[in-house]
């Protein structure tokens, strides 16, 4: 490893601490597809992914912006056994900076906006129609001069300074409620699953509560009103879905001691559409529920409340100077190499600390908790301080990767 990227300020220290896989109670969440803060997050990173690609394209470097501010405005319908209709459509209000030309070269940014978020909704959402159902509010605008001309100072080995003092935690490994809840989502929104069950929606929330060995999952699932002839329709159907979640369950090899299930648990007989979840276009937001930028799952996948939590939102950031996104998501990629590479750790938390100017890949504080197994933390500082170093030296090619969409963001 060459002493030009030695990372000056690396910490390790040994944390007393009970790991989460073994506290009492356990509380995660997954947003699914169809949940209006993952349809914001969703689309505005691959505007990001998308904006970058013209850039490389157009002018060879990727240019400054941030495409991480967005509203999904609910809108209107009526639901109806059979099939409502929706009488509003829904509005995507998108947000903040970005670069709109490079000397003589200009950037179609407004195009390329909305461009991908009518092809992200009719790549997604099986029942949205992103010419009717959606209204489009682009409210990019010019970046500020300070932070556009931290694009200009490159650095040695082209890496550029931090845009901004944010700091950001990952961990490892996931604990096997995370995985499950995770898992759950994506085989209810698998296309194999849509296809032996077109009703179901793709707004999908999973809850998950682990008491001791024992698993209380919640899920929540919107019906595609045009697949539900009547209410007695709508609990035959949810049944045989119920049906099926418990099957996937089963088929998992978990070591909990018991399961339980709790699916759309505010429906109620007797009431019509007002007792049951239905939805029009497959996501509460075509008539209930707003969604907006960063409040969806953190760049693993979960919401877990038993862990450390970046507050910043990764999602449409830039790739290659915002640690928002950058250091968001490296230290989930450190927190892994470190668990996996580094023997007798039971859990690890990456923390990195970044400051505006400075360069990204010498933060100011690198650090390194550790819940041991089995050892002494004395035995393997020297291999987590390699780990973390190694990682930040190839920067360069993760902040690529992020640009192109290789490495999962939200």
């Amino acid at each position: 490893m060459s002493e030009e990227h030695m990372v000056k300020n690396i910490v390790v220290e040994e944390l007393a601490k009970i790991p989460t896989e073994s506290q009492h109670v356990e509380i995660i969440e997954r947003k699914g597809l169809g949940h209006p803060d993952t349809i914001c997050d969703k689309i505005m990173n691959q505007i990001s992914i998308n904006l970058s690609s013209e850039y490389l394209k157009r002018v060879g470097v990727i240019l400054h912006h941030n495409i991480d501010k967005s509203l999904l405005a609910a809108g209107e319908v009526e639901y109806k056994f059979g099939g409502g209709k929706i009488l509003k459509p829904m509005l995507l209000v998108m947000g903040d900076r970005a670069t709109y030309s490079a000397g003589d070269i200009k950037i179609p940014v407004d195009e390329i906006a909305i461009t991908t978020a009518k092809q992200w909704f009719k790549d997604n959402l099986r029942f949205v129609d992103p010419e009717k159902d959606v209204r489009y509010q682009n409210e990019l605008k010019r970046g500020s001069a300070a932070l556009a001309d931290i694009f200009a100072r490159k650095g040695t080995n082209n890496v550029l300074g931090a845009n901004d003092t944010s700091a950001a935690v990952g961990y490892a490994p996931n604990t096997a409620t995370e995985k499950i809840v995770f898992g759950l989502e994506q085989h209810l929104n698998s296309k194999k699953f849509k296809s032996e069950f077109p009703v179901s929606g793709e707004d999908i929330k999973v809850m998950g509560f682990r008491q001791g060995r024992n698993l209380h999952l919640t899920v929540s699932m919107g019906f595609v009103d045009r697949f539900v002839e009547s209410e007695d329709d709508y609990f035959k159907k949810k049944a045989e879905i119920e049906e099926a979640i418990q099957q996937f369950l089963k088929d998992k090899d978990s070591n909990f001691e018991k399961i339980s299930l709790y699916f759309n648990t505010l429906d109620k007989r007797g009431r019509g559409v007002n007792g049951v979840f239905l939805v029009v276009g497959g996501t509460c937001a075509d008539g209930a529920d707003c969604g907006q930028v960063g409040r969806g799952n953190r760049v693993n996948g979960v919401i877990s409340l038993n862990r450390p939590q970046c507050s910043e939102a990764a999602a449409g950031k830039n790739p290659i100077s915002h640690v928002g996104k950058i250091y968001n998501v490296l230290s989930y990629r450190i927190a892994n190499e470190v668990y996996n590479n580094v023997n007798g750790i039971a859990e690890v938390y990456i923390w990195l600390l970044s400051q505006i100017g400075r360069r990204i890949d010498n933060p100011k504080i690198a650090a390194a908790q550790i819940i041991m197994e089995n050892g002494s933390i004395k035995e393997v500082e020297k291999e987590i301080r390699e780990v973390i170093d190694r990682e930040l030296e190839n920067i360069n090619n993760f902040c690529m990767d992020l640009a192109k969409g290789k490495i999962p963001v939200c």
